[in-house]
């Protein structure tokens, strides 16, 4: 019986450490697995970091990746998880020119029914953020093209997990042995 393929949210907890980036790609780009996004900050330990990858895979192969990628030397501990085990969202930025603003009232009842947030508001463009599902944000991208977008860019997935991990006591232990 074949496995279903599902989204799977990774978590990399990480010393901060040259090159590390390239060889955690490396283990998906050998299994053939495409990364849908990636994410890298802080965590809530200084001086770890983490990783949030997606990716879209089945169970199997999220254990032996997660597997793989905790044997690199400055890896502390990764997770999977699926979408129903995390609250997740996304980021993104339009810019689009001024005059549009005011010569279509059509942007304007869109940016308030996607409550989607203006950052800044000059002669020549106007920047619009909004943050929410992927779905959410493809959606709003279709409703501006139809206007004209300059420039657009969207964040990776951040999460959290919705179970306690308890990770920060984990993380703490690993760390003060050093």
């Amino acid at each position: 019986m074949e496995e279903d393929i599902k989204t799977y949210t990774i978590s990399v907890y990480t010393e901060n450490n040259i090159g590390l980036l390239n060889r955690i790609s490396a283990i998906f780009q050998r299994r053939h697995v495409n990364i849908e996004s990636l994410t890298t900050s802080q965590s809530e330990i200084d001086g770890v970091n983490r990783f949030v990858i997606v990716v879209n895979i089945t169970k199997t192969q999220a254990i032996k990746i997660v597997k793989q990628i905790e044997k690199q030397v400055e890896t502390i501990r990764a997770y999977f998880h699926t979408d129903e085990e995390t609250i997740f969202t996304e980021s993104c930025m339009f810019k689009i020119k001024s005059s549009l603003l005011f010569e279509e009232p059509q942007i304007q009842n869109i940016i308030k029914e996607s409550n989607t947030r203006i950052v800044t508001v000059n002669p020549e463009f106007f920047v619009l953020e909004k943050s929410g599902r992927r779905n959410e944000i493809e959606s709003l991208r279709r409703d501006l093209n139809v206007f004209g977008i300059m420039q657009f860019v969207r964040s990776g997935r951040i999460a959290v997990t919705k179970d306690e991990m308890k990770i920060t006591e984990m993380l703490s232990a690993f760390y003060n042995q050093y």
